[in-house]
């Protein structure tokens, strides 16, 4: 099953549920995925499995698609498995991880959004996906962050209910509806393709929605105040 959630229990997807693309949202005067003043919206699209055979690929490049037919967000994708940052922390990095760092960072802090697509492993969300996180601080504050999860019965919602704390304790804002696919590898075909679109679509648009509401009024909101760190 697909839903569109609103705590740690999935709800009906009918219910007010690697490249740069553009993506929609209403904003307070302004139709649903028309473009907002001050443009686009740029968002960040986090993969954040590492594991060999990871079935994240096919969740991101279902997500990318959806969020290509709109036009108040740009995309960009952070693969935490390409960034291949290093657990050690160290105050002096080697030149080639200084330079992956400094491409990831420059990443983060330019997106005014996130997505999180994570999976659920041992009711927890992967060790890479938090290690790009810890790394990063300013990059996150005052931005909204929504969740695409997957995996078993629970649809990986247990690793999103805790990265809800996680978030918050950076400064971000988390969007109350998630997209979760249960027993994901069913649900989708060889070439992945969803087998009964309707309902995870439905579930997109309403977490697409309220993320660039969030985004443009934190955006507008920081243009007149910035945030405090």
């Amino acid at each position: 099953m697909t839903s569109a959630t609103t705590s740690s229990a999935p709800v009906s997807a009918s219910t007010p549920a690697p490249a740069s693309a553009p993506v929609s949202a209403s904003t307070p005067g302004s139709a649903p995925g028309s473009v907002p003043v001050g443009g686009p919206l740029r968002v960040a699209v986090i993969l954040g499995s590492d594991r060999h055979g990871r079935f994240g690929p096919v969740i991101a490049d279902w997500l990318l698609s959806r969020v290509r037919t709109r036009e108040d967000l740009t995309v960009e994708v952070v693969d935490v498995a390409a960034a291949d940052l290093p657990t050690v922390l160290s105050p002096d990095p080697e030149p080639a991880v200084r330079d992956r760092l400094a491409r990831v960072a420059a990443q983060l802090d330019a997106a005014e959004a996130f997505v999180v697509v994570t999976p659920e492993y041992n009711h927890s969300f992967p060790a890479a996906l938090k290690n790009l996180i810890d790394r990063h601080r300013a990059e996150w504050q005052a931005k909204p962050v929504a969740f695409v999860s997957y995996g078993g019965i629970s649809g990986g919602l247990r690793a999103v209910e805790q990265l809800r704390q996680v978030f918050a304790e950076l400064h971000a804002v988390t969007v109350r509806d998630t997209v979760s696919f249960h027993g994901a590898q069913a649900h989708f075909d060889d070439a992945g393709n969803h087998l009964d679109p309707a309902g995870p679509d439905a579930a997109a648009k309403v977490m697409l929605d309220q993320l660039a509401w969030w985004g443009h009024a934190l955006r507008d909101a920081k243009a007149v105040r910035p945030y405090g760190r």
